[in-house]
């Protein structure tokens, strides 16, 4: 395992209907990531199709399988001097049993994992697609790494479960748009902080048939300090490194025998039954 995990963070404006552009776009922001040595770099939720679409009809002409995204991280890869980071990438998936807000995660040694988002709000194209079931555990050059999508980090116990996993750190592709602030506001925080992870949230700006996205991308350490935020109008790439040992410190000592706290080893699950109902 990696000592220091450099993350990047893409904030970007994204192009609906208009996957060449977006294409374009990732490469670019992809290649100027890449000048800063990262071990990952993770772009926002949709990133290749846009989000904000009326109908499953409108949507269909945009679905990727995940073979083509991959063929096309693939290539962003082979843009770079080796080893190349890492890349996790929202899309919208075609698969053989529905249709899926997913994200990709594809590493230089040839892997790949995909995650479907799981939460589903009545928004956009989550109107019209399939919630994914199941949540999972990814190794990030040595580092467990969870992913969640977007509306999936309201929910505690999607990230509560990623922890319990031993996930060190939480990527999270996301389109916020305006009337979602509490998410940079303090639910990244709290989750970041109860869960003792860091989370990593690449969120996207601009205008989309008349929906504005807030951009304040962030990336946020086990203690729920934020370590890099994006401006709410530009794009961006945040850099940071993070040690996830760091995130192996349940335990919180303040004063040794007399203030203590772990809210993951002393969790009562006995008394939880309704969450499962």
């Amino acid at each position: 395992m990696k000592e220091t995990l450099r993350l990047a963070v893409v904030q970007m404006d994204v192009r609906i209907d208009d996957i060449p552009h977006n294409q374009g776009a990732i490469a670019r922001l992809y290649t100027t990531a890449a000048q800063s040595s990262p071990d990952l770099v993770l772009f926002p939720e949709a990133a290749l199709s846009g989000y904000c679409y009326n109908s499953y009809a409108e949507v269909k002409p945009y679905l990727l399988s995940a073979a083509e995204v991959e063929r096309f991280c693939r290539r962003l890869m082979d843009m770079v001097d080796h080893p190349a980071p890492a890349v996790a990438l929202g899309f919208l998936e075609i698969a053989e049993d529905g249709v899926y807000n997913s994200a990709i995660l594809c590493q230089a040694d040839g892997s790949s994992d995909v995650y479907r988002k799981t939460h589903l709000p009545v928004l956009g194209v989550d109107r019209f697609i399939q919630r994914g079931s199941e949540i999972g555990v990814m190794d990030v050059a040595g580092v467990p790494t969870g992913v969640l999508i977007c509306y999936d980090i309201r929910f505690p116990e999607a990230a509560r479960i990623v922890a319990l996993r031993g996930a060190d750190l939480l990527l999270l592709p996301t389109n916020w748009p305006e009337g979602a602030e509490s998410a940079p506001d303090y639910v990244l925080r709290a989750r970041a902080r109860e869960n003792r992870i860091y989370i990593a949230a690449a969120n996207r700006i601009g205008m989309e048939r008349g929906r504005r996205f807030i951009g304040r991308s962030q990336i946020v350490d086990p203690s729920g300090t934020v370590l890099s935020e994006a401006t709410a109008n530009r794009e961006a790439v945040l850099i940071a490194d993070i040690e996830p040992a760091a995130a192996r410190a349940k335990r919180i000592v303040i004063e040794p025998g007399a203030w203590e706290q772990d809210t993951l080893g002393d969790r009562r699950p006995e008394l939880y039954g309704e969450l499962t109902t």
